[in-house]
């Protein structure tokens, strides 16, 4: 199948090799060519990389792809593994949060008058969406392994704090200094995650990372349902146990973070026991000639800000608002509606949270494998939007419970496939360290206001139907599937220009946009 990107052929594919992109801007490194040996190095403040690359030397490391291929695996068994840890806390407050409204915790701090439920979600997201920018921002410059554990660290301290409040407005306050401490994780670990792979390599780590975050998320509903038949343990009622436990294990994750997180490429010998001066040289390479941006460019505000001019970052962006705002809704309210659109008891809504969840890893994987196998995107989102409104379909309008619970299994999966469709969307089709930063910022940014959005849209008195949930959720993946066919005519035509006229994308020679 012809490839719809200008990315290099994969490790051990054959075809006519692309040049490698050349960026448009001031840099540090020199580049020498002699006959056939190339030799770049790459000053990146107190890191040199020696990236010699000569196709006549057959022991060169960098042509062997056994050698690639053992670093990759040792790349994603360490980075993806914790990224989709980091990552669920996310997902995994809002199962406490979901899980513990079924419980008394509504009653016991008075979040059951009016609107003050959706606040406590709502205002999580507002704090966090002032926050990610600087957040992220802070990863590039402060370092993964720092800024992570940090702030890690501090979301378990205030989650455990949070099983002790007494009142809603203590509550809230504690969920506006989560939203800070939260902010710069999903969008720091998306940009870290693109920095360490070439663009036809990544939906498919980011679907590891999704993974992984599906995983621990439907295991804690399970936990949460055994820490609520803890009620009155010492003086403790059972959603409280779950923000505690929750809470310790997040502080324990923080301080570990700090030895198994990874450093940026370039850095990347300096991370605990992970790679050789050697290889992080070897993965550099690959970057450099992928897209050209292993360099990041000196940090100033402006520099960073410059891309808000750029009109396809805002239509990135507003794909991911579309995305959260269903995301959100079965995230925080999958347990109600079991419990009172289907009609099962509070302990069965907290079980029956939890398989959605397992399966949806099946469809993420699936659909990341013949994404990057094929190299296509915009195809695979499309088709991950049609399953969800399918899902919606028969979750809003099917006449008996088992139906409208495959409904839920169908949108699951859906949304979270097209978490990981999404984020490499925007991450192939950018160049720049800073302008990662910023579209990463930017997505998730949209993507918590989608979670605004999200909160309100499930209506109790609505049961069991839900009709505006269904139609809000149905009309906002039509809205999706729309703007990522114009974006596939944009990139189309800007390619197929690149072809005809030699215009350069992205301000990188060699470089096309991936549809």
């Amino acid at each position: 199948m012809a490839s719809s990107t200008g990315a290099l052929d994969a490790p051990g594919t054959t075809g006519a090799p692309t040049p490698p992109p050349n960026r448009h801007h001031n840099k540090t490194d020199k580049k020498t060519t002699t006959g056939e040996a190339s030799n770049v190095s790459l000053n990146l403040g107190d890191a040199t990389l020696n990236t010699t690359h000569n196709p006549a030397d057959p022991g060169n490391p960098q042509n062997d792809n056994e050698t690639y291929r053992r670093i990759r695996r040792k790349v994603d068994l360490r980075l993806c593994t914790i990224a989709g840890l980091l990552c669920s806390l996310n997902l995994l407050d809002s199962g406490v949060l979901s899980s513990a409204a079924v419980t008394s915790m509504l009653t016991d701090l008075g979040l059951d008058v009016g609107n003050r439920f959706s606040i406590s979600i709502f205002i999580f997201t507002i704090s966090s969406i002032i926050f990610q920018l600087p957040s992220t921002i802070a990863v590039r410059l402060l370092g993964p392994r720092i800024w992570f554990s940090v702030i890690t660290f501090f979301f378990g301290l205030i989650t455990l704090c949070t099983g002790f409040v007494r009142t809603w407005q203590q509550m809230i306050a504690l969920r506006i200094l989560l939203g800070a401490a939260m902010a710069g994780i999903f969008p720091g670990l998306a940009y870290l995650i693109s920095t360490w792979y070439p663009r036809g390599e990544q939906q498919l780590r980011f679907a590891f990372m999704q993974s992984g975050e599906v995983v621990v998320l439907a295991t804690g509903s399970l936990v949460n349902y055994g820490l609520n038949r803890l009620d009155g343990r010492r003086g403790l009622e059972g959603w409280r146990w779950m923000f505690v436990v929750q809470g310790v294990c997040t502080c324990v994750i923080g301080i570990v973070t700090y030895w198994w997180m990874v450093d940026f490429p370039e850095n990347s010998d300096k991370s605990f026991r992970f790679l050789t001066r050697k290889e992080a040289d070897i993965v550099a390479s690959r970057i450099e000639k992928d897209r050209g941006d292993v360099i990041p460019q000196k940090f100033s505000i402006v520099e960073v800000l410059k891309h808000a001019k750029d009109l396809k970052i805002w239509a990135f962006a507003c794909l991911f608002f579309m995305q959260n705002i269903v995301s959100t809704a079965l995230a925080y309210f999958v347990p109600i509606i079991l419990q009172n659109g289907l009609g099962y008891s509070s302990d069965a809504a907290i079980i029956l949270s939890a398989p959605p969840y397992y399966y949806a890893i099946v469809p993420v994987l699936l659909s990341s494998w013949y994404a990057d196998r094929f190299r296509v995107r915009g195809p695979v989102i499309t088709f991950n939007a049609t399953c969800l409104i399918t899902g919606f379909a028969v979750l809003g309008f099917a006449g008996n419970s088992g139906a409208r619970y495959f409904g839920v299994f169908l949108a699951t999966g859906a949304y979270v496939a097209n978490w990981a469709a999404l984020t490499a969307y925007q991450a192939n089709n950018v160049v720049g360290q800073w302008k990662r930063v910023f579209t990463a910022a930017a997505c998730t940014m949209f993507n918590g206001a989608g979670g605004i959005a999200g909160s309100f849209i499930v209506q109790n008195y609505e049961a069991p139907h839900y009709a505006t949930a269904v139609w809000i959720s149905i009309g906002s993946h039509l809205l999706m599937i729309t703007l990522v066919g114009l974006l596939t005519i944009y990139f189309y035509l800007a390619n197929r220009s690149l072809r005809r006229t030699g215009k350069v994308l992205e301000q990188t020679v060699g470089f096309r946009f991936t549809y």
